[in-house]
């Protein structure tokens, strides 16, 4: 920290907390061509950037070592959500202990009265969200004249979650010759537009590259049979048996019903969704710091701008969107040198869509098939045998009452209970199927009749009519099987039926027959089937000829009786043959005057 200049109240909190040393994009912003000058900078979640910010506009702020009482507001930081702007305040609290600064949060959910009388005290930064300032300041309670400098964090889920209007009206409400810096995890063009309405020549900061991959994450992406998803979680919880995790699902629906599974086999486990009041998320968040709840269940939007202590793994129950999405959801672990593990939940019909997201985030993920029982088993024994209990000494009560049951029930069985006590209360483990493990992109599946030498046969009750198709029937089938691709070969589409050849050695997980969907049924056949019949029964006879049509083709039309109706005499192209039309029922009877033809 000697190489950068950090003003000396500054200097001594970081200090203080244990700083040794500064991040790339702490670094990045102290630089001596960076001074005074508007900056973009793209970072990623969890790389110091709120405290990075506070120290970029410390020489704006101070005069000398304090902050003067200036009775308006010298600093704006606005973040995207409550929990955000709250941490914000938080670090800038400490970090600007010693300089006298009054900080003032304006946040929505919160006692506006209060917010109202902490600005007028003279706070010298303000932390909000968007529109909770703008309201103060449509009221006339947040004065923006004297602001030096306007900081934009996670300017990206702003623009995403819709705050640009809001935005431009509080940037519009501050000094032109303010400092404006804005941080995001990535720099859309939105992001740029924005930059180049409210900053003059704004330095561009990438900090560790946009979509690196961070060092201290590791990524790994598990191959499960989709019956499989919800028993892989949680097995993966049990083998990580992580301080605090979270779970990502796509919908409100899934959050709940993750949770309901998950509360039903003792896990200890919260849930964010938008539909949750800010109390009912308070209370959540606070079993998760406290330790009454270690597994958060949260969709993207309810989980923006959380901070949760300890998170060591990351599990997505369903694929991120985007890239971007990927490395907000992973950022959230492996923070201040920790290491974190980010687990993304494969089914079949999933694994290029998976491929291409990590290759598109500049991402190397480890693939693997979900731990199984036995793992978890084997882990939790791993455990006990380094349990720190286990070596300790000392304690005269305790070693006499071990001394008792030793003597009372013997060294064998009182390790046995000891064994009995360590498992009891944890989740049992799931058995899962056994499920392929991509590697490399796979081409498609076999389809060479003779490429399995033991192969078994099986129809499908659906074909061409059906609109049955390779690309259709091959995820099915792996779902309902747990099988891979590469145990499928030939598939055959027949106008009312098709077939396909499984493996004989997985052929036993389809029985005699399986019904995969409501309209689909996979029956065992005891051959092969007729393949050079034109239909999929070998027995159906061709389809009769309309031979009234045939007849009737280039005939010319009748005339239309008179007295028809013009409603149901209104063709489109040329006319069918009376022969064609179906007889009508006669119409209600309507109310008022019958429109003439």
């Amino acid at each position: 920290m000697t190489d950068h200049i950090i003003p000396a109240p500054l200097q001594a909190a970081l200090a203080g907390k244990g700083y040794d040393s500064l991040t790339a994009v702490q670094a990045s912003v102290l630089a001596p061509e960076v001074a005074g000058r508007d900056l973009l900078v793209s970072a990623q979640t969890g790389s110091g950037k709120t405290v990075a910010f506070g120290l970029a506009i410390g020489a704006d702020l101070l005069t000398g070592e304090r902050l003067p009482e200036s009775g308006l507001p010298l600093a704006l930081a606005i973040a995207p959500t409550r929990e955000l702007a709250l941490q914000v305040a938080r670090e800038l609290e400490w970090l600007y202990a010693a300089t006298g600064a009054q900080i003032a949060t304006c946040v929505g959910g919160m006692d506006y009265r209060n917010e109202s009388r902490a600005l007028a005290r003279g706070a010298q930064i303000v932390v909000g969200t968007p529109g909770r300032l703008r309201d103060h300041i449509e009221r006339g309670s947040l004065d923006l004249t004297a602001l030096r400098a306007a900081v934009l964090d996670e300017a990206d889920e702003m623009l995403d979650l819709g705050f640009r209007e809001d935005l431009e009206f509080i940037l519009a409400a501050a000094p032109a010759e303010r400092r404006t810096l804005m941080f995001s995890a990535t720099v859309p063009p939105a992001i740029e537009t924005l930059a180049r309405d409210f900053q003059r020549d704004a330095l561009r900061i990438a900090a560790m590259g946009e979509a690196r991959q961070h060092g201290d994450i590791a990524y790994r992406a598990y191959s499960v049979a989709a019956r499989d998803r919800e028993p892989a979680i949680f097995n993966l919880l049990r083998l990580h048996d992580a301080r605090t995790a979270i779970i990502f699902c796509k919908t409100r629906a899934n959050v709940n019903h993750l949770l309901a599974r998950m509360s039903n086999r003792g896990f200890k486990a919260v849930a964010l969704s938008g539909e949750l009041s800010q109390t009912e998320r308070n209370h959540a968040l606070q079993a998760l710091r406290d330790g009454r709840a270690r597994v958060c269940i949260a969709t993207d939007v309810a989980a923006r701008g959380i901070d949760l202590p300890g998170l060591e793994l990351v599990i997505h129950a369903d694929l991120p969107t985007n890239p971007e999405t990927l490395l907000h959801r992973s950022g959230r672990t492996g923070r201040a040198g920790a290491k974190g593990v980010s687990a993304l939940i494969v089914p079949p019909a999933e694994y290029r869509r998976a491929q291409r997201l990590l290759q598109n985030a500049r991402i190397t993920a480890e693939w693997g098939a979900a731990p199984s029982a036995d793992e978890v088993r084997a882990q939790d024994d791993r455990r006990l045998m380094d349990y720190a209990a286990l070596a300790r000494t000392g304690d005269e009560d305790a070693a006499a009452l071990a001394s008792r049951l030793l003597d009372r029930f013997g060294p064998a069985q009182v390790a046995q209970a000891l064994v009995a006590l360590w498992r009891e209360g944890r989740p049992a483990p799931e058995e899962l199927s056994d499920t392929a493990v991509p590697g490399a992109p796979r081409a498609q599946a076999p389809r060479d009749l003779g490429g399995f030498q033991d192969a078994v046969w099986f129809s499908l009750s659906v074909g061409h009519t059906g609109r049955a198709g390779p690309r259709w029937l091959l995820p099915k089938i792996c779902d309902a099987g747990g099988i891979g691709r590469e145990a499928i070969g030939a598939i055959r589409i027949r106008q009312d039926v098709s077939y396909v050849q499984i493996a004989a050695s997985e052929a036993h997980r389809f029985g005699a027959e399986t019904q995969i969907t409501d309209e689909l049924t996979m029956r065992r056949l005891q051959g092969a089937p007729d393949l050079g019949a034109p239909s999929g029964a070998a027995s159906r006879s061709p389809r009769p000829r309309n031979t009234q049509k045939s007849a009737l083709k280039g005939k010319p039309r009748a005339p239309r009786a008179q007295d028809e109706p013009r409603a149901e005499a209104r063709p489109r192209g040329p006319a069918k043959p009376a022969s064609w039309a179906r007889p009508r029922a006669a119409k209600p009877h309507r109310k008022g005057p019958r429109r003439p033809d």
